[in-house]
């Protein structure tokens, strides 16, 4: 019989190479769920805005070309996923504080997300029908919450995309509305406000319901407070609230418009959204037979914003096979750093702009009264 001794040596070497295993295992496992307070941000989809956007029921097609839709995929690092991150050439690092306003937490980047993609569908609406010489109604119908700031009288109680439409009793159909009512409150006092709560579905559609109470503590303001934008508002505030509010604005457009963005956050779809639905009420004329991308933000009136993660887009139109791809006129440099050479960058601070290179290329536009541009 063979000697004991190198057996239970073997024994041991095992055992502590299991050992080992174990504490790696455990390591990692304990260094995935440890997070960095970091994102990723790295090329995400560029798809065809088209068959996203229904007008009155009527789907778009990609009759002649295509209006690409690009994103970014923007993803939490914990200390197990930062290394690779650092290394990826086609990705950039940014701090989640960074993401949102000073002071908001970054739990609420996700609904702040969603709470832009809509005001992005709205804004490419009223542009686009504008540009085309429909008629495009408004009025005021409320105070949206914008912002929340961590640790405030309001956190809690109030939440991003609720609208304020009334305080104290007096109903309030503007921010300024709001800030009127509340500015001069005390420390200690109560405000009731009416609200519009806003809840959240799986895929990201926001809905406000029904008006509900909300009592809110008024806290002691900040150190450091701005003078407020409102007409007639000035003089230091009394109390403070820490939220931050927009005009909520209800548009009448001719046609009913859906765009289905779902799980798809941000503001920087608005100028292909924009185009997207102008090509649709143009029956498809506008590209004509390219494939170009568009990204930047989009208000009412038809200026485009900047937007980020463009290095990334630039890399995804790319890899779609565009040749051109619009971004807003600061950033041209940078979506020019990761662009392949085959695709052009144009810079555009205008939907006007926007639609003059794309016509000087072939493409045209139908207007409300039949006419057609070129």
């Amino acid at each position: 019989m063979p000697p004991s001794k190198p057996l239970r040596r073997r024994h041991w070497i095992v055992r502590g190479a299991l050992v080992a295993i174990f504490l790696v295992v455990a390591c990692g496992f304990g260094a995935s769920q440890v997070s960095t307070g970091d994102y990723s941000v790295t090329p995400g989809g560029a798809e065809p805005v088209a068959p996203l956007i229904t007008i009155d029921g009527k789907q778009g097609t990609n009759n002649s070309g295509h209006i690409l839709l690009t994103d970014v995929y923007l993803t939490p690092l914990s200390w197990l996923t930062y290394l690779p991150a650092w290394f990826n050439s086609d990705a950039e690092i940014v701090s989640g504080d960074a993401l949102v306003t000073p002071g908001v937490s970054v739990n609420d980047l996700d609904i702040q997300g969603y709470l832009q993609m809509a005001q992005s569908k709205t804004n490419a609406q009223a542009a686009a029908f504008q540009r085309l010489g429909y008629p495009v109604t408004s009025t005021n119908d409320g105070a949206l919450v914008e912002a929340v700031g961590t640790s405030t009288p309001a956190s809690g109680r109030i939440s991003v995309a609720d609208i304020v439409v009334g305080v104290n009793g007096q109903a309030t159909t503007t921010a300024c509305a709001v800030i009127a009512v509340t500015r001069n409150l005390l420390p200690g006092t109560t405000a009731s406000f009416l609200i519009k709560k806003a809840s959240i579905s799986d895929n990201g559609t926001i809905t406000n319901g029904s008006p509900v109470a909300v009592n809110v503590t008024v806290g002691k303001p900040p150190t450091a407070t701005q003078p407020s934008p409102c007409p007639g508002v000035s003089g230091a505030a009394k109390g403070f609230l820490g939220i931050a509010l927009q005009d909520d604005i209800h548009y009448v457009f001719p046609f009913s418009v859906n765009i289905s963005t779902p799980n798809i956050g941000g503001p920087s779809a608005g100028l292909a959204m924009t185009l997207g639905i102008i090509d649709q009420l143009s029956n498809g004329t506008l590209i004509h037979h390219r494939t170009i991308g568009a990204t930047g933000t989009m208000s009412p009136s038809g200026a485009v914003g900047d937007v980020g993660g463009v290095p990334q887009k630039a890399v995804a139109v790319s890899n779609a096979g565009a040749t051109m791809f619009l971004v807003p006129g600061t950033e041209k440099k940078a979506a020019q750093s990761t662009a392949a050479s085959s695709l052009q960058i144009v810079a555009v601070d205008t939907l006007n702009q926007a639609l003059k290179i794309l016509m000087a290329g072939g493409g045209t536009i139908t207007m409300a009264n039949g006419s057609i541009e070129r």
